[in-house]
């Protein structure tokens, strides 16, 4: 299994781990895009980070993840679902050149406008209810700097986490202090030992190499970091590309926008044509499909006014 993240729980269980590598899926949102390569790194980044995200928290629905900017790079986006199918999209600023050195502050938050968002979409949602998202500074020198501020902002966990990320993998390392409950030791020294565990853990995270993140295997990263602690180890869950756009989808929108602006954007050019910013899927809408699209719409507010009397 190429594509896998996998958890780790330390004996004591007051910390717990998580190590994601993702290939075939990070290989194949780079096929569908060609992003300039200090735009490329931060994306697979934020692709590892979504996936550690998603399996750090118990949630059923969807986690997206946004960098949006102020300088040459206007938005990142990557979408994480409960079973860590994934896609992911950058938005650049026309006319701003994006420089080969460029860093996370530079190419992000050059006016320091730039804001992390975390979006949770639940699977199902109910008529009228919002996802919630929360959104913090852009903080830090790094996509993990700044995913560990909006994790002690919204959950005061401390959190620790480590990404990587080159043209064949994106890779990743979280590390997540638990609360202690219970035991035998009195309080104060129940405490003390944890926050011992929890900076050793850390130390010795502190020592992964990128390259090792993006060429060890799961199993042989914690091996390496933690042979000489005892660790419950949990199945891997695979991860896979998966873009959620259709047909369908795209008829919703239109029917948002509404029928005089879709007929003046089939008056002008003679179809409606979308592309998904995702997968770069493209579906057209020409004027007999758009005059039925309306067509049935309306029928079906009829049928359901109808119903109720």
């Amino acid at each position: 299994m190429s594509d896998q993240l996998k958890k780790y729980l330390f004996e004591d269980q007051t910390v717990r781990a998580e190590v994601v590598s993702i290939r075939d899926t990070w290989q194949e949102i780079q096929a569908r895009h060609d992003y300039p390569p200090a735009v490329q790194r931060l994306l697979g980044e934020l692709v590892a980070a979504s996936a550690l995200l998603a399996g750090s928290i118990k949630f059923n629905g969807t986690v997206v993840l946004q960098l949006q900017g102020d300088g040459p790079i206007g938005l990142i986006v990557v979408e994480c679902h409960a079973d860590l199918g994934m896609r992911a999209t950058v938005k650049l600023r026309e006319g701003q050149a994006v420089p080969d050195d460029g860093n996370f502050q530079s190419l992000l938050n050059t006016h320091g406008g730039g804001r992390f968002s975390v979006v949770l979409d639940p699977q199902d949602r109910q008529p009228g209810q919002q996802p919630y998202q929360g959104i913090v500074a852009l903080q830090g020198d790094s996509v993990a700097q700044a995913l560990e501020h909006y994790m002690l902002a919204s959950e005061q966990l401390q959190t620790r986490i480590w990404l990587a990320s080159d043209t064949q993998c994106a890779g990743g390392l979280l590390l997540q202090q638990l609360p202690r409950h219970g035991g035998t030791l009195q309080q104060g020294a129940g405490e003390s030992l944890a926050e011992d565990a929890w900076e050793r853990a850390v130390i010795l995270a502190d020592t992964v190499k990128s390259d090792e993140l993006l060429t060890l295997a799961p199993d042989a990263l914690v091996r390496r970091l933690y042979w000489q602690e005892t660790l419950r180890t949990f199945e891997p869950a695979p991860i896979r590309y998966r873009c959620n756009c259709s047909r369908e989808r795209v008829a919703d929108v239109l029917l948002r926008l509404g029928k005089d602006e879709v007929d003046d954007i089939v008056a002008e050019q003679g179809s409606v044509e979308v592309n998904c910013d995702y997968c770069m899927k493209s579906y057209e809408f020409d004027s007999v499909d758009c005059a039925e699209l309306f067509a049935n719409a309306s029928a079906k507010v009829k049928h359901q006014s109808g119903t109720r009397h």
